[in-house]
């Protein structure tokens, strides 16, 4: 008898688990936040156009790309890809954006098939996007800053400056990006 009732209690508490635990609602998916949705501009197929100058940081010319931008599952990430050239030579990249809220600052990771790899750390102001990076050349330090100003829904004007050290920033690119139709 004393088997059949904790079989019996054992049942009936297997049966309450199956109807109770299914009935409980998931965590409701995070949601991006406002400065997530603020990556939107980058959305979308956008042509490039630039000029280098002549520095100590590579020889100028002109600058020509295609980037196509979009919003990875969920909206907290862009995903792009860039097929263009540069000093002569072709340039295929990925890259990626995002906010982080614990660091209060948007990223940029990008990678080419020239071996780069840039880590920006960005904000906006207004209609103007700042990245920064502080990588090595020939084991040197150089401060990058990109800078994106926003013209209108589907036009930007752009410049990239460096410095060596702690020294001051040189523009070596400037050029107008246009989301195509």
């Amino acid at each position: 008898m004393k088997k059949l009732a904790v079989l019996s209690l054992t049942v009936l508490s297997i049966l309450l688990m199956v109807v109770v635990v299914p009935a409980q609602e998931p965590a409701p998916a995070p949601k991006p936040g406002p400065e997530h949705e603020k990556l939107g501009y980058y959305v979308g197929k956008w042509t490039e156009e630039g000029e280098l100058k002549a520095s100590a940081f590579g020889p100028g010319g002109k600058y020509t790309a295609t980037e196509t931008c979009e919003w990875l599952p969920g909206k907290f990430a862009i995903l792009c890809k860039e097929d263009g050239t540069m000093m002569g030579g072709e340039m295929h990249g990925t890259s990626i954006m995002s906010y982080d809220p614990n660091e209060k600052a948007y990223l940029y990771f990008e990678t080419n098939n020239w071996g780069e790899i840039s880590y920006y750390h960005g904000t906006v102001v207004g209609d103007t996007w700042t990245w920064d990076d502080d990588f090595k050349v020939n084991g040197q330090p150089v401060h990058g800053r990109f800078i994106r100003k926003q013209v209108s829904a589907d036009t930007a004007n752009f410049s990239f400056g460096m410095a060596m050290g702690s020294g001051q920033l040189t523009t070596i690119m400037e050029g107008k990006q246009t989301r195509q139709k």
